[in-house]
């Protein structure tokens, strides 16, 4: 495989064509305001207070955007360290490994079924609630999953990762995107509830149907993966570990129904508690520490393993500062409500059908900006709603162009930390995801265009 650059070699360069942008853009700004959505007060673009404004070139300040990003992000940087510490600490119990052990006995021959049962259930997770940061961990999990089975590494991420992605754009309840989406454009939350798990069925099943068939290749033909040598060594240190466990014990068990009540609690915390990154945070550095004390780990041993699995992840973090440092470059230079707004003038006085479609590659395009789905839904939904209006179309399907131009590139997009951590939890490089998830967003860009044909037809509300 040619040699490419290293993520943060990219990351640096797309933080310069950024600070370069700053020097022939035109600065420009939107007046905002703050607007309740349910129990949360978010920041909204004023529609029609666009106003060019002076920019600030960016140059020197480069330097200084990783760490501004690092700063801006340090939640979801500090919640990776913590992860990482964790899952160090609950892999050194051996309870994971003698548990895929076992898996890889009960479904011997049927190893296939494993990829839809759980890729429906990450699916369901990102469309009911949202699940996004949440997934993260899981690759940890799932990977050596999907290699003891014959598969790749890919093919691990997908389980969880991918999977939550698909049903987070696919989204028929989703509190982050669908209801503030809904909220701020005027329309009835929870509205189209029917259109929308059909879409959500739809894009799922094909997901699954994706992974499958490249599964079953790979499990024919290992070296067709372009994970193929990097795995190997997966591999080597996976055989170790099941030579290492090769018993289960009752210390093994008891490990993995902590690790069990920590998922539970995790699903019921984001639903009933609305909990985020600080309280996840704590309860997976809880879970490890409790299975660490389980399976007989004096505490220097579970300090000395905290401390490992934070080395370990330290790359994951870091690159998370960088990607988030593109957007602090935009931003300082007074560049980024110029973008939104030449993108958000596109769309007036075209064709109903054209005009849904420019919304959603609008979304496309702007979601390389602003990762974040209620952030994003925050700064253009103000002005796609009104927007609709004079294309023709109405705002319900102005509402799923942003979800579908919303979720689906968070998987492949560089500036995504969760993006970027959870492949780095994998060990998978950037850019042999890339290679290997673009012909899939290229078919999911297929499907979203196909997907707003009946809602403008219909003139769906």
């Amino acid at each position: 495989m040619k040699k490419v650059p290293n993520v943060f070699a990219i990351m640096f360069f797309l933080i310069i064509i950024a600070a370069v942008s700053t020097w022939f853009l035109k600065g420009g700004a939107y007046e905002r305001k703050q607007e309740k959505v349910g129990s949360t007060v978010r920041t909204v673009l004023v529609d029609g207070t666009y106003h060019n404004t002076e920019s600030h070139p960016q140059s020197i300040q480069i330097f200084t955007a990783p760490i501004k990003g690092f700063l801006r992000l340090a939640d979801i940087i500090v919640f990776i360290f913590i992860v990482g510490g964790a899952f160090f600490m609950l892999n050194e119990t051996g309870a994971i490994m003698a548990g895929i052990q076992y898996l890889v006995k009960v479904l011997k021959g049927k190893e296939i079924l494993i990829i839809p049962i759980v890729m429906t259930l990450f699916s369901f997770f990102g469309a009911a609630f949202g699940m996004c940061e949440e997934a993260m961990p899981f690759a940890l999990i799932f990977v050596p999953m999907a290699l003891a089975f014959g598969y790749d590494s890919l093919v691990g991420v997908s389980l969880s990762f991918l999977a939550a992605g698909v049903g987070f754009a696919g989204a028929f309840f989703n509190p982050f995107t669908l209801q503030i989406a809904q909220g701020l454009a005027g329309v009835q939350p929870l509205s189209g509830m029917g259109y929308r798990i059909l879409v959500w069925f739809l894009v799922t099943a094909f997901t699954i149907a994706w992974v499958m068939v490249y599964a079953s290749r790979i499990k024919k033909d290992p070296k067709r993966s372009i994970m193929y040598d990097l795995d190997q060594q997966r591999r080597k240190e996976i055989e170790e570990q099941q030579t290492a466990t090769a018993v289960f014990t009752w210390r093994h068990g008891a490990s993995l129904i902590v690790l069990l009540l920590g998922i539970v609690f995790m699903i019921l915390g984001v639903i009933l508690w609305q909990w985020y990154i600080q309280e996840l945070g704590g309860l997976f550095f809880a879970m490890g520490l409790i299975a660490g004390i389980v399976s007989g780990q004096g505490p220097n041993q579970l300090a000395k393993s905290f401390i490992a699995g934070c080395k370990d992840i330290a790359g994951a973090a870091l690159v998370v500062a960088f990607a988030a440092g593109i957007v602090v470059i935009l931003e300082d230079g007074g560049v980024m409500d110029t973008i939104l707004h030449g993108m958000a003038s596109a769309t007036a006085g075209l064709p109903k059908l054209l005009a849904a479609d420019v919304q959603y590659f609008f979304q496309l395009t702007v979601n390389f900006f602003i990762p974040s789905g209620s952030t994003k839904a925050a700064l253009t939904m103000p002005l796609m709603g009104p927007l609709a209006d004079l294309s023709g179309i109405t705002r319900q399907t102005a509402v799923l162009a942003y979800q579908l131009g919303d979720g689906f590139t968070n998987m492949i997009i560089p500036t995504s930390g969760v993006t970027v951590g959870t492949l780095a939890m994998a060990r998978i490089p950037y850019e042999r995801w890339f290679k290997w998830n673009y012909p899939l967003q290229i078919a999911f860009v297929v499907i979203s265009l196909s997907l707003l044909v009946w809602p403008v037809l219909a003139h769906w509300s």
